[in-house]
């Protein structure tokens, strides 16, 4: 898979904001992306140094409109913590 394919999008929350300050970064990733491309992915990508990468499947909830109901779609997010000697990623600067 290409860099393009694994991250899929930056994930913007709160607790994603307060990690800016710790060189830490959310993102969303595709499912069935490991450890090892999700870190090369962002290498590639923003060219910086990656000390760790931390992820989680997220389930979809339940939700309802009247009497139909259905499921958000499930996804996989990925923590992406820089080393100390890495420079910043540009795009998240300007957020915090």
């Amino acid at each position: 898979m290409r860099a393009e394919d694994i991250i899929l999008k930056p994930l913007l929350t709160e607790k994603g904001y307060d990690g800016i300050a710790g060189m830490k970064y959310t993102f969303i990733v595709a499912k069935s992306a490991n450890k090892i491309q999700i870190k090369q992915a962002v290498e590639e990508l923003f060219s910086v140094e990656v000390k760790s990468v931390n992820t989680l499947n997220c389930k979809g909830k339940l939700k309802r409109q009247g009497r139909t109901m259905g499921y958000t779609s499930s996804y996989k997010k990925a923590v992406v913590q820089l080393k100390e000697n890495s420079k910043p990623i540009e795009f998240f600067n300007s957020l915090s």
